[in-house]
């Protein structure tokens, strides 16, 4: 039985788990969802407001691999676009706004590659946004401090470290594109 409602969340992931379809991508969105409804009296929540870590582990499933990060940002805080190669991941806001822009990827006539952004969506308290593999999306801190949890399919330190399939662009002369600076 869960004593928390991180725990609840959790088990609620486990129980709707498989192969990545509309049905699990759902049911991971409900239960994060209900993550961020989560009494702020709940130990572990009034812990992270207090600590504010840049990046903590909440939880890691040794049955299925998935993790759930919290990370506390500051206003004006960039990530720039990435992907996060063979994950799939789900941002959850609990506290502050963050931008996420999404982009496509091109290749240039001359053989080189850029972005085009698509869209842009702030994203507030309470809601959550699916990125799946292959998509391509930065992060700004608009309003903070900001409190977000990221739910990814995988564990991204192997799948970036390791395996070396996390893609990371750069901005150019006005223009991103994969690579290093």
């Amino acid at each position: 039985m869960a004593s928390n409602t991180l725990d609840a969340s959790m088990q609620g992931i486990r129980s709707v788990w498989g192969p990545l379809g509309d049905t699990v991508v759902a049911g991971c969105q409900r239960h994060l969802a209900d993550l961020l409804r989560a009494p702020a009296t709940e130990d572990w929540l009034a812990a992270l407001h207090r600590e504010a870590p840049a990046n903590k582990e909440l939880y890691r499933d040794p049955a299925h691999g998935f993790v759930l990060l919290a990370h506390s940002e500051y206003a004006g805080l960039y990530r720039p676009p990435h992907d996060h190669g063979r994950a799939w991941v789900i941002y959850a806001i609990q506290q502050g706004e963050i931008e996420m822009r999404t982009y496509a990827r091109v290749e240039n006539t001359d053989g080189s590659v850029g972005l085009v952004k698509q869209d842009s969506t702030v994203m507030r308290p309470g809601q959550v946004q699916v990125y799946l593999p292959g998509d391509i999306h930065d992060t700004r801190c608009m309003k903070g401090p900001a409190l977000l949890f990221r739910f990814t399919a995988r564990d991204l330190k192997k799948e970036d470290k390791d395996e070396h399939r996390v893609k990371r662009y750069v901005e150019k002369d006005g223009v991103w594109t994969f690579g290093t600076p």
